[in-house]
C-alpha cells in the first residue's frame, strides 16, 4: 500500500514530473548504450558496453527508490548484497548473479520506453489542458483578438473565453485525484519491482547476523589480547616490585622500613586488583578447561554461596565466552541487589534425542539456569548488563529470559543453540 501523504496533488505532479526528467535522457543513454554494444559486440569490444547497459539499471533503481518518497514517506531498503571483496570487478561480479539487477533493468526499459511517455501524457490531461483553458481570457488579452486553446479550440470573444475558463477550472479540480490515484498506482508499480523480496531482505539478515557475528569475535579477541598483555607484563612487573620491596625492608634501617612496609603492602593490594582485572577480562580456567570449570570457579568467588550442578561438554570460544559472562553477570546481580542467601547453577547439553558424539551437535542446545533466593523485581526491559547480555547471545542465535516477580525467586535461564566442540 501507499501512503500519499495526505493525497497532495502537488506532490504526485511532483512525482510524475521527475519521471519524465528521468525516463527522457535514460531513453537516449539505453539507445546508445544498446546500439553500440550490440553493434561491436561481433568483435568483443561491445561486450564491456553490454555489461554497462545490463549494470544501467542499478544507479536508476536506487534512484527511484528515493523519489518514491515524494509519495510514501516508508524508505524502501536497497535489496543487493555487499561484496566480500573490495574492487570493481568483485562488485560487478556479484550485481550480475543478482536477481534485483535484473528487475531493475527490467524497470529501467519500462521506464524509458512506457512510464515516462505515459506519465507526459497523464499530465498533459490533467493539468496542462485544463490550466490552459482556465487561462483562456489571458491568452485571448495577450493575442489583441483570438487564440488557439491548445492548438484545437478557436476563441475570439470574452463571453466564450471566460466560459472556457470556469470549465477548465472546474475540470481541473475534477481530474486531481485520478492523477493522484495513477500517481500512486504507478508508485507501487516501481515499490514492487524495486523493492527486495523476502529472500533478499533474508540474506540482509543473514549478513547483518554474520557481521555482528564478527564484531563479537573481533571483540573476545581484542579482550584476550588485553589480558595476555597485562598478564605478561603489568602483571610480572608489579611481581617484581613486591619482591624488590620485600627484598628492600630487610636491609632498610628502621626510619625507612615502616614506609617501605607500607609501599609493600599497598603493592601487593595493586597486584590483587589486577588479578582480578585479569580474571574478570577473560579468564584462563575459560580458555583451559571450559565452561563448566570456569562458572565453578566464578561460584568460588562469589560473595553469595553458589551450588553448581553442570554437567557441559566443550564448545566454540564464543559460545563459552558468552554464556560465561551471563553467568556472571547474573551472580554480580545477585550478590549487589537481590538481597539473595544462596544461589544454585544448573546446566546441560540437549542433543535433541539422539547420542552425544561425532555430529550430536548439529541440533543441540547449551541451557544454564541461574536461580537465586533474594526479593525479585529485577526488570530486564529496564537496561543495564543483561540487555548487552541478550543482544551479545542473539548473535549466536541464543535467547536470554528472565523470571523475577516481586518476592522472588529470580531465574535467569539461557539457551544457545551450538554443536560440540
Amino acid at each position: 500500500m501507499i501512503d500519499f501523504r495526505g493525497r497532495n496533488p502537488l506532490r504526485a505532479a511532483g512525482y510524475l514530473g521527475t519521471g519524465v526528467l528521468v525516463g527522457v535522457p535514460l531513453l537516449a543513454g539505453l539507445l546508445v548504450l544498446g546500439g553500440v554494444g550490440a553493434a561491436l559486440s561481433v568483435v568483443l569490444v561491445g561486450l564491456p558496453l553490454l555489461v554497462l547497459l545490463a549494470l544501467s539499471g542499478v544507479p536508476v533503481g536506487a534512484l527511484e527508490r528515493r523519489r518514491l518518497r515524494l509519495l510514501d514517506p516508508r524508505p524502501v531498503p536497497g535489496p543487493h548484497r555487499t561484496p566480500a571483496e573490495p574492487g570493481l570487478a568483485a562488485w560487478a561480479g556479484l550485481r550480475l548473479t543478482e536477481q534485483a539487477t535484473w528487475r531493475e533493468l527490467a524497470y529501467a526499459v519500462l521506464l524509458a520506453l512506457v512510464l515516462w511517455p505515459l506519465d507526459l501524457l497523464v499530465l498533459t490531461l490533467t493539468l496542462v489542458v485544463p490550466g490552459a483553458m482556465a487561462g483562456a481570457p489571458v491568452q485571448l488579452a495577450l493575442s489583441g483578438g483570438d487564440t488557439r486553446l491548445v492548438k484545437l479550440w478557436r476563441i475570439d470573444g470574452y463571453p466564450e473565453a471566460v466560459l472556457c475558463a470556469a470549465a477548465g477550472a472546474v475540470l481541473l479540480l475534477a481530474l486531481l485525484w485520478p492523477l493522484v490515484l495513477y500517481a500512486g498506482a504507478r508508485a507501487a508499480l516501481a515499490r514492487l519491482l524495486l523493492a527486495p523480496r523476502e529472500a533478499e531482505d533474508g540474506h540482509r539478515l543473514a549478513e547483518v547476523t554474520r557481521s555482528r557475528a564478527r564484531l563479537v569475535a573481533a571483540f573476545d579477541a581484542e579482550r584476550r589480547r588485553i589480558e595476555r598483555d597485562l598478564h605478561d607484563g603489568a602483571q610480572q612487573r608489579l611481581v617484581a616490585l613486591t619482591m624488590t620491596l620485600g627484598l628492600a625492608r630487610l636491609d632498610a634501617p628502621p626510619a625507612l622500613a615502616g614506609r617501605l612496609a607500607a609501599a609493600h603492602e599497598e603493592a601487593g593490594l595493586v597486584l590483587g586488583e589486577l588479578r582480578e582485572l585479569i580474571h574478570g577480562i577473560h579468564p584462563q580456567v575459560l580458555a583451559d578447561y571450559g565452561l563448566a570449570d570456569a562458572v565453578a570457579d566464578a561460584a568460588d568467588r562469589s560473595a553469595v554461596p553458589v551450588e553448581v550442578a553442570l554437567d557441559l561438554p566443550r564448545f566454540a570460544e564464543s559460545v563459552e565466552s558468552a554464556a560465561y559472562f551471563a553467568v556472571r553477570e547474573a551472580l554480580a546481580n545477585a550478590g549487589r541487589h537481590s538481597g539473595a542467601t544462596r544461589v544454585r547453577i544448573d546446566g546441560s547439553y540437549d542433543t535433541g534425542g539422539g547420542e552425544r558424539g561425532a555430529g550430536a551437535g548439529e541440533g543441540g542446545r547449551l541451557w544454564i539456569e541461574v536461580r537465586d533466593d533474594g526479593r525479585g523485581g529485577a526488570d530486564p526491559a529496564a537496561g543495564g548488563g543483561l540487555t548487552g547480555l541478550a543482544d551479545r547471545l542473539a548473535v549466536l542465535d541464543g535467547t536470554l529470559g528472565v523470571t523475577s516477580p516481586p518476592g522472588g525467586p529470580t531465574v535467569l535461564r539461557l539457551e544457545i543453540p551450538c554443536p560440540i566442540r
